[in-house]
């Protein structure tokens, strides 16, 4: 699986790192960021779903590829 975070849609509520640290980041304004590649490894999968389903704009695009 892949995350993604779409800059226009980010509004830098915080969910996202909050709720997954060692997924998400943030940049110098609080907006969410996706470090390195973006895959996330089989054991966090649930905790990506959990963070893209708490984001309030839908801002996290979650993708089976890999």
């Amino acid at each position: 699986m892949k995350a993604h975070i779409d800059p226009e849609r980010c509004q830098g509520h915080g969910r996202c790192y909050t709720l997954a640290p060692d997924l998400f980041g943030e940049d110098d304004e609080g907006y969410g960021t996706v470090p390195g590649d973006g895959l996330v490894p089989s054991a966090q999968v649930h905790t990506a779903r959990l963070a893209r389903s708490n984001c309030p704009e839908s801002a996290i695009d979650l993708s089976e590829e890999t």
